[in-house]
């Protein structure tokens, strides 16, 4: 490492790592942004012509779609055809150079072109290899399609989200962002190890075990009281009251943790203390077993209430709650807005709002770069590798790069 950069607290944590991603869609494009969020150099590979099919998802941001804005940021994207032995051979140009070489293409695909991890590591012992799939790399259900959804259903995520009545997916693709974040995080402890041992890695990181690690406690639940647990809305299958209730102008959110927090609702908020140690509701087990009356109680208290006097007296009394915001509700919700969590980036059809990313650096912010037009950094990362201008403009012209 330069030691100029040791002492730069203002330096960005990934500054100097570069990240090659033949990635598409949601979970690797996820984890990959995060790592140029903290300064990596993200080098996306995308199809001529094509590119990465998110890019057609929709056309919400300005003809543009909201997943690729999202999840692409500060990166940067050739494009090239790996069917042609020029692109393949452009593409391993760049993982030679690279830390860290990232896939989520179909089963086998990338070692069809070359790009298969051992094959990768034995040329670049120091190489940090990580192939994102939907199902593993074995296993019956290593060949299968595998989207958002289906890993939902697969795992039982399903069975645990919705209401008494409609089982339902999550309004988010859940199964896609914990792939990415594990993957991410993956990546971070492996940088860690390579510093102490200069050796890279093989990891595989799959949406389904993402996923079934996210479903511990329904799991265990099963496997050791034989319990399937309960799908309840907006409440908890363990915990009691928990759940949406109504005020005299809406809703309010009311999460009790525990038997004290129970005693301080009924006999600080809604002046009940009666209720404090009632047999049937003293303890959350009692109060889970007594689930209806419980719930029903604490609504007909609750409808006393504006949600915004609720809210506050809530909070004086250290009870957890919330409002039911919609997306128009985060978006202008105060605690972005007063902690100046907004920034512009731009796009190719125009500059757009974008939030920092989760991490929050005392001394440093993190990378907020523009969302890349398809293939727009390919002349120059051409450059890079030794092609001249007029060899860039031929393989253009045969349609290898674009």
């Amino acid at each position: 490492m330069n030691p100029d950069m040791e002492n730069d607290p203002g330096l960005l944590p990934l500054d100097g790592i570069t990240v090659v991603a033949l990635e598409q869609a949601v979970a690797a494009p996820l984890a990959t942004r995060h790592l140029a969020d903290m300064g990596a150099r993200v080098i996306k590979i995308e199809r001529v012509g094509e590119g990465d099919f998110a890019r057609n998802y929709d056309d919400a941001v300005f003809g543009q779609a909201s997943h690729f804005v999202w999840l692409n940021r500060s990166k940067e994207s050739l494009g090239v055809d790996l069917k042609s032995e020029v692109g393949r051979d452009t593409v391993a140009k760049l993982i030679a150079k690279a830390d860290v070489f990232i896939q989520n293409l179909a089963p086998d695909a990338a070692d069809r072109l070359g790009f298969g991890a051992d094959e990768l590591r034995a040329e670049h012992e120091e190489l940090i290899v990580v192939n994102m799939s939907g199902y593993g790399s074995a296993g019956p259900r290593r060949e299968r399609k595998a989207y958002d959804m289906l890993v939902q259903a697969e795992t039982g995520m399903i069975s645990v989200t919705g209401t008494p009545d409609t089982a339902t997916k999550t309004g988010v693709p859940v199964s896609d962002i914990a792939a990415g974040m594990y993957a991410m995080t993956s990546v971070l402890g492996a940088l860690f190890r390579r510093s102490r041992t200069g050796v890279g890695a093989r990891i595989d990181v799959s949406m389904f075990d993402a996923t079934a690690e996210w479903l511990g406690h329904p799991m265990y639940m099963k496997m050791y009281a034989d319990k399937q647990i309960p799908r309840v809305g907006l409440g908890h299958a363990a915990i009691v009251p928990y759940d949406s209730y109504p005020t005299l102008d809406g809703q309010i959110l009311i999460g009790v943790q525990n038997d004290r927090g129970w005693r301080q609702l009924v006999t600080d908020v809604f002046k009940r203390p009666e209720l404090a140690d009632h047999p049937r509701f003293a303890t959350n087990m009692l109060r889970v077993q007594h689930r209806a009356e419980v719930d029903a109680l604490v609504a007909e208290e609750t409808q006393r209430f504006t949600s915004a006097a609720l809210d506050q007296a809530l909070a004086d009394s250290g009870i957890p709650a919330a409002e039911l915001n919609d997306m128009g509700g985060l978006i202008d919700h105060p605690q972005l807005d007063q902690r100046d969590r907004w920034r512009d980036i731009g796009t190719e059809a125009g500059p757009i709002r974008a939030m920092l990313p989760p991490m929050t650096f005392s001394d440093v912010e993190m990378r907020m770069g523009d969302v890349p037009a398809l293939g727009a950094h390919t002349d120059r990362i051409l450059g890079e590798l030794g092609w001249s201008a007029d060899d860039i403009a031929t393989m253009r012209d045969q349609g290898v790069v674009g």
